[in-house]
């Protein structure tokens, strides 16, 4: 059953309805669920899809791709040379098809992109020269490595330069999608339970598949990653090596990001992986980035190219900080229940799904209609000058002169705002206001699941954004 993707079923079925030949763009972080979007959304209307081979050589690449020609129908050719012959049968297939709309999905572009192939040209003559000045092809393309789709289809400065109809980015489940989904397999989970199965997969649909309804969550996370052979076992190495034939300076990056919560900024990675100071590294982060591993934000008051690159994928943490190590508990998830380590990780974990749900805090703030920018913001001790030093995680800068300050903490019960958190908070801004000299109003916001109890300074804070609201 496909859940939510509403607007990009929408922009599939309009481009399949619409007049003339179109070329559709999808792409996402590996397992988000490209290729199910698309295959759930066509089902038996495909004249022709093929998906790349991981690994392979141009012979390999050319075999599959006419033994997936001769399962749509194609007969009697002879094994093509390169792809620009392997193009010229597509086109025969195509011309011998009596559908109206001949939907031809190729998945995984970059797999078949093999070193010197050419593959790139043939299909700019394949879609330039011939399938664009017909009116009934509708061309989707899809790949999992999103800075190869970026750099070779969406940004390509060549033959394929601005030819895109669509590109749709793919985006992970939030939070109330992955309630969607739980429901329409008939898991029963209530929200805190699926907030904290968030913090531990993100939004991926396919690590979600692997739920089993009759288990807790603890249960499920340990049959999912901590059994002998379980299936996400092996996911963290599966993962880059198929997203970069490299892998090793990317993981280096990620390791690094890894064992800082707040994220660093290009120097500062460089002296920590020990790279060299050159483009490849650029590069680098702007392909973790566009996988969705990565987000590149700044700190207010500071410029682009201070920017902080910080860790976001909530599995890789997730892996770092308890599959590294490798336990050999088959039960470990169910006997770290309460634990202190889990405790630290939650808070750190429920910080950043806050960061993934911007959108919702925004909504539920009532400022979705305001101009705004997200940013963090940190400064250090200064007696001297009457600061404390302060870490903002998230403050929205908004265009009517207010600055939301949220403070996340997540908590299984109403959240106490004792004097020490008035405290904290109030350091914060009078921090912020001193060392920036900003002259804007502050208003501290708390998101915490379950709001919080009455008390002393309860009403110091402005706003109380709960777990109905991230769900929204």
């Amino acid at each position: 059953m496909l859940v939510g993707r509403r607007k990009e079923i929408k922009i599939l079925e309009e481009t399949y309805q619409a007049e003339g030949s179109k070329f559709v763009a999808v792409y996402g972080r590996r397992r988000v669920g490209k290729t199910y979007l698309i295959r759930e959304c066509f089902k038996s209307r495909f004249t022709f899809q093929h998906t790349g081979y991981y690994g392979g050589k141009l012979s390999d690449e050319l075999f599959e791709f006419c033994a997936s020609l001769r399962e749509y129908g194609l007969k009697g050719f002879s094994k093509p040379g390169n792809w620009l012959e392997a193009f010229e049968l597509l086109k025969e297939l195509i011309r011998s098809s009596t559908e109206n709309r001949k939907v031809i999905f190729l998945d995984e572009l970059s797999w078949m992109d093999t070193h010197g192939s050419s593959f790139i040209m043939a299909l700019e003559g394949f879609w330039n020269s011939w399938a664009s000045a017909r009116a009934d092809v509708l061309l989707i393309v899809c790949g999992s490595v999103t800075s190869w789709m970026l750099n070779k289809i969406i940004h390509n400065k060549g033959g394929l330069y601005n030819r895109l109809s669509y590109r749709i980015h793919l985006q992970p489940f939030t939070l109330k999608e992955c309630e969607e989904y739980i429901q329409s397999r008939n898991i029963i989970m209530d929200r805190h339970q699926i907030l904290e199965c968030y913090m531990i997969m993100g939004g991926i649909p396919y690590y979600w598949s692997f739920l089993e309804k009759g288990f807790s969550l603890p249960q499920n996370i340990d049959r999912v990653f901590f059994y002998k052979d379980a299936p996400l076992e092996q996911e963290f190495d599966y993962l880059y090596a198929a997203l970069f034939k490299k892998p090793e300076p990317y993981i280096k990056i990620v390791f690094a990001l890894g064992k800082k919560k707040t994220g660093m900024t290009r120097e500062e990675l460089l002296k920590a992986t020990h790279s060299a100071d050159s483009g490849n590294f650029t590069t680098r982060l702007e392909e973790l980035e566009s996988c969705g591993f990565l987000r590149k934000y700044r700190r207010y008051g500071m410029k682009e190219r201070n920017a902080v690159y910080q860790l976001i994928d909530n599995f890789t943490l997730f892996y770092y900080k308890f599959l590294d190590a490798n336990p050999t508990d088959e039960h470990y998830w169910s006997n770290q229940v309460n634990m202190p380590q889990v405790n630290a990780w939650c808070g750190l974990a429920f910080e950043r799904v806050c960061l993934e749900h911007i959108s919702q805090i925004k909504q539920a703030l009532g400022i979705s209609g305001i101009l705004s920018e997200e940013y963090s913001w940190a400064c250090k001790q200064d007696a001297a000058k009457g600061i404390w030093g302060s870490q903002i995680d998230l403050m929205i800068v908004r265009k009517d002169r207010v600055i939301n300050l949220c403070e996340m903490k997540f908590s299984g019960k109403k959240f106490a705002i004792t004097k020490t958190v008035d405290e904290d908070i109030r350091r914060k801004s009078s921090d912020f206001l001193s060392v920036t000299g900003v002259h804007l109003v502050i208003h501290p916001i708390l998101v915490t699941p379950y709001g919080v109890t009455d008390g002393s300074y309860t009403g110091n804070i402005q706003n109380v954004i709960t777990i109905d609201d991230l769900f929204s």
